[in-house]
């Protein structure tokens, strides 16, 4: 898998993607969608696909995809080379979203959630193989949220294509599983060069598994925790976990242009009756005004 430049540079993302076999433009094509990293506190989610002719498929799955999750670091790497060796008739995509753009996303004014960030990226990387050539027909996708809604939406966006989301889809469809493999990999590849740009903190690796009820996930973000500045990149800020640790162990910060802490007026303040007011004293109005009894506005 071409991923030397993922490896070089992997706080800044980015697509990926193999060359398309030229059997994949000729003959329907059958894709699945997978991501690796959507719930760890550190490190980038990514998301993969990976497409192949539909008569192909059987030959696919002779290859020994499976879950990634099934599967030890050794057993996805050496199942990747398979599926590098089969690039006449295998290809791939790659969407690396980083912790700082996840963070982004979550916490911007306007609500943009994660299974949002998901479901978007999700097509994309199907719009990317539609636009580099694919003859896709047919599309698996492991859901994110409810999947009768989520295949609706695909369904909408991609009318000419056969769209099936199902839970659990990496154990169920060859060609989700390779686009499982692709996703894990490529995220454990990350991890391994990430490269740490900060000057605080201890950047070694011993971060166990990345996921927020790990104890060595805690206790390296503990470790990595700069009171002022926060943690190193790599880190998800917007979860709470890591939004816990930084108002427990972190400086408070004050900023100049805040308001000071008040309680704010009771609603029901503004439509109270005020007390009458004594009227200043004016000389009396021109006799116009006597004899019509009319008084001013302000007066009534």
């Amino acid at each position: 898998m071409a991923l030397a430049e993922l490896q070089r540079d992997p706080a800044g993302g980015g697509r990926f993607s193999s060359p398309v076999p030229p059997l994949c433009r000729r003959r329907p094509c059958a894709l699945g969608v997978d991501e690796a990293g959507r719930g760890p506190v550190l490190g980038p989610m990514v998301y993969a696909i990976c497409y192949c002719p539909v008569e192909k498929l059987p030959e696919l799955e002779a290859l020994g995809v499976a879950d990634s999750k099934t599967l030890s670091e050794a057993e996805r790497e050496r199942r990747l080379g398979l599926l590098e060796a089969a690039g006449d008739f295998v290809g791939w995509g790659l969407q690396v979203l980083p912790p700082a753009h996840i963070s982004a996303c979550m916490q911007q004014r306007a609500k943009y959630n994660l299974n949002e960030l998901s479901q978007d990226t999700a097509q994309g990387l199907i719009q990317l193989a539609l636009d580099s050539g694919v003859q896709v027909t047919q599309v698996f996708v492991d859901t994110v949220g409810p999947p009768d809604r989520y295949q609706a939406r695909l369904q909408l966006q991609f009318p000419g294509l056969g769209v099936t989301v199902r839970p659990k889809a990496d154990s169920l469809f060859p060609v989700v599983s390779a686009a499982s493999i692709c996703a894990k990999v490529a995220r454990d590849r990350a991890l391994l060069h990430w490269n740490f740009l900060e000057d605080f903190g201890d950047p070694d690796r011993g971060y166990g598994s990345g996921y927020p009820n790990d104890p060595k996930t805690k206790e390296w973000l503990r470790r990595n925790l700069e009171p002022v500045f926060g943690f190193p990149q790599l880190v998800r800020f917007s979860w709470g976990t890591a939004q816990a640790l930084l108002q427990r162990e972190g400086v408070p910060v004050t900023w100049a242009d805040d308001d000071p802490p008040s309680d704010p007026p009771s609603v029901l303040s503004f439509f109270a009756r005020s007390p009458p007011q004594p009227l200043p004293h004016r000389p009396l109005p021109h006799r116009f005004f006597q004899e019509r009894s009319l008084r001013p506005l302000t007066e009534l």
